[in-house]
């Protein structure tokens, strides 16, 4: 039985999510869980809203002396050198697609003697992921990736840094006054329209009523690039990648002199991987600096791939993820011997990375 965690603070900058809400952690205390959280000045939720829940609170940071048989809970990936990775963690690492700095991490679970259940790859029978932000994930992608392409045909001036919005209606808000200002009709494409990150945009562009073209396996079985993506001003990419694949554009394509992409939300988010499908770029960008600009033949396509989107959106995006893992993490809780499934076959992918 696994019925003791330990939820971190975050320590990536700005990020104010979190994987376990209030209310979900006193269903989880409820369930039989020892449960300790850390002071988080940044997290939607307040402390204090943890400590009425039942919560034992201790200072930001503090879990690296918390006792070994407490499972370290957090969302963001851990980068500061000095840790030692001796607990078991639940955590997005980043880590399984070759990103940068990826063999360092896996090198010290090795020699540490932690272990890593992996968010991103905690996955039912049918090997689908039981928790994800990929909803908001699209959601904010779309979001942005509209606002400025509003902006640029609005002459309103430099592009603001992103921000985190208490709520939703606030983000939909800013855009409706960037749209009010600009004559332009975009026309948009959505790669991996079919998942949850593709719904998510979907649902943003369906609310100012942009035209859409929804692409998924069937129409990129057959391999890119594809030409077709140059005929809409904003192009947001959401597929979850496994595996290496041809990209979806390049260079050679971005030459053609009929373009029309201006705009890139690169929501899957992998340009430091061999997996990345838009190898026309090779960096994240930043909350204070959200779109890149790419030159080519004197024409320019700015690309968004900020890799904690749904940050900015934190109560709604962080609700949704609790509630779709606390399910699991109550079994984890009051499971004997053998891990749940999802957990298993996380642990199962952390093996294959460590033996």
């Amino acid at each position: 039985m696994n019925n003791k965690i330990w939820l971190r603070s975050e320590t990536k900058e700005k990020e104010r999510r979190t994987p376990l809400t209030p209310s979900d952690a006193k269903k989880l205390i409820e369930a039989g869980c020892i449960l300790h959280v850390e002071d988080d000045p940044n997290r939607i939720f307040s402390i204090d809203e943890y400590k009425s829940a039942g919560c034992i609170i201790e200072p930001a940071h503090s879990w690296r002396k918390a006792p070994l048989d407490f499972i370290i809970l957090g969302l963001k990936e851990i980068t500061d050198q000095t840790i030692t990775f001796s607990h078991q963690h639940i955590y997005f690492a980043h880590i399984f697609k070759g990103q940068e700095g990826s063999e360092d991490i896996i090198s010290r679970y090795i020699s540490d003697g932690g272990k890593l259940y992996d968010l991103e790859y905690l996955a039912n029978e049918n090997n689908k992921r039981i928790a994800a932000f990929g909803r908001w994930a699209g959601f904010a992608g779309a979001a942005f990736a509209l606002d400025k392409f509003y902006n640029n045909h609005s002459n309103l001036g430099p592009y603001s840094p992103l921000k985190s919005f208490d709520s939703v209606n606030d983000l939909l808000e800013s855009i409706q006054s960037k749209k009010l200002v600009s004559n332009a009709k975009p026309k948009a494409i959505i790669i991996g329209a079919h998942g949850r990150c593709g719904q998510g945009a979907k649902e943003l562009l369906d609310q100012f009523s942009i035209e859409v073209t929804q692409w998924d396996y069937e129409e990129t079985k057959a391999g890119g690039p594809f030409i077709e993506i140059l005929d809409h001003q904003i192009f947001i990419n959401a597929v979850l990648i496994n595996k290496k694949i041809s990209p979806f554009i390049n260079q050679e394509l971005l030459k053609n002199n009929d373009s029309k992409l201006e705009i890139i939300a690169d929501v899957s988010c992998d340009p430091n991987s061999e997996l990345n499908p838009i190898p026309i770029y090779h960096s994240h960008t930043t909350w204070e600096k959200p779109f890149l600009e790419v030159s080519c033949d004197n024409k320019k396509i700015e690309i968004l791939s900020v890799d904690n989107l749904p940050s900015t959106l934190p109560l709604e995006s962080s609700i949704d993820f609790s509630e779709q893992l606390i399910p699991y993490l109550t079994e984890l809780v009051q499971k004997k011997g053998s891990l749940p499934l999802p957990f298993q076959n996380a642990y199962n992918v952390f093996k294959e990375f460590t033996k």
